[in-house]
């Protein structure tokens, strides 16, 4: 069989936060989605996702003018070859940002293709699914206000959610959030790399007494792993990063540190369920617990599900605190008293609906 085409589909789909929409550039930010679809010579479809949010315009550049001129024409079976190849001529490109990004959602689309064409899920073609449904984590956006934290924190208990991970940098918003919550639900606070290792442990100090159960990217840049490791040996608190960490040997590196207790690799950056594999058995080799990055409503969750039901652990799961105004994959991705369950479908198990492609494309 051979890759047919390669198609890029954006969407803008309508969402709720229970406050102000994050801004970019001055404007409320979307939640714009990047799907890729790709369609062999025998006619199976795949659907994978890659990294969107505001940097999917390139991506999309990326995949119509490098990924697809490459990939069409090649033989989708054999994965990890393509991949490889692809990496290896577009290594002076980058090894991260949208290339590899692109590159990702192939490689999530030609593992749908794997299990369609084999009439198997995804999880059952890595290794075979250990479990079928996970606890999911309610990863609210920024608010700052709060009023705000403690209020999203409590509607996310309300729903079932037992942990809650909070994307704020200061004490008063994680005091907010347990008063909200009460001492007995998993609270996360994931700070997106803002300060040097001196000033995360003091700030670590402050928040130490609200039982945080991981503390996430405290450190600018995000690929100092000597400083991460000074962090995790100092701040009393488990320490999680890897959703910027770009391959295979960044997490070696992180690893070989001592700079985290928990690894976050995303499967739409990192390059797809191929990479993210490798890494998930080198962080179990390391005695590292995976709890995937996946924020995500396409694809690139539904393979997050598939992978993870193959850990020998049991990882939780990422979900975006949000209420979508239309959801292109259904109660594929639906949580249910704080569980996500697994999709039982060859390859992933659900493709995206048509009517919300239709519907909802990026204007």
């Amino acid at each position: 069989m051979t890759i047919k085409s390669i198609t890029p589909v954006a969407l803008n789909l309508p969402f709720e936060i229970g406050g102000p929409k994050p801004l970019f550039a001055g404007k409320p930010r979307n939640m714009e989605i990047l799907l890729v679809r790709v369609e062999t010579d025998s006619g199976i479809v795949g659907w994978g996702e890659a990294f969107g949010f505001a940097v999917w315009p390139s991506t999309r550049v990326a995949l119509e003018s490098l990924i697809a001129p490459l990939a069409t024409g090649r033989d989708e079976r054999d994965i990890p070859a393509l991949l490889g190849d692809l990496q290896r001529k577009f290594h002076l490109l980058g090894r991260s940002g949208p290339v590899m990004y692109a590159m990702s959602g192939l490689d999530i689309a030609l593992w749908d293709i794997a299990g369609k064409a084999a009439g198997k899920p995804v999880a059952e073609l890595l290794g075979g699914a250990r479990r079928r449904e996970f606890d999911a984590y309610a990863s609210l956006v920024r608010y700052t206000d709060p009023a705000l934290v403690a209020s999203n924190a409590k509607r996310a208990v309300e729903r079932g959610y037992r942990a809650i991970k909070l994307h704020e940098i200061g004490v008063e918003q994680v005091r907010a959030a347990r008063e909200a919550i009460g001492p007995h639900v998993k609270l996360m606070m994931d700070t997106n790399c803002p300060w040097t290792a001196q000033e995360a442990i003091e700030i670590a100090a402050r928040v130490r007494e609200y039982n945080l159960f991981w503390f996430e990217e405290p450190v600018w840049p995000p690929e100092d792993y000597p400083a991460l490791a000074r962090v995790r040996q100092a701040c009393g608190i488990p320490v999680s990063a890897g959703e910027n960490a770009a391959s295979y040997t960044e997490f070696a590196a992180m690893f070989d540190a001592g700079a985290v207790d928990y690894a976050q690799p995303s499967v739409t950056k990192i390059g797809g369920v191929s990479e993210m594999m490798r890494i998930a058995q080198l962080a179990r080799e390391r005695g590292v617990t995976l709890v995937p990055h996946s924020p995500y409503f396409g694809p690139g969750l539904l393979a997050t599900l598939h992978m993870a039901a193959t850990f020998e652990h049991e990882s939780m799961i990422e979900y975006s605190f949000a209420d979508l105004g239309a959801n292109p994959l259904g109660d594929a991705i639906a949580v249910k008293d704080g569980r996500i369950a697994l999709p039982q479908g060859p390859g992933l198990g659900r493709d995206p609906d048509p009517e919300i492609l239709a519907r909802y494309p990026v204007q």
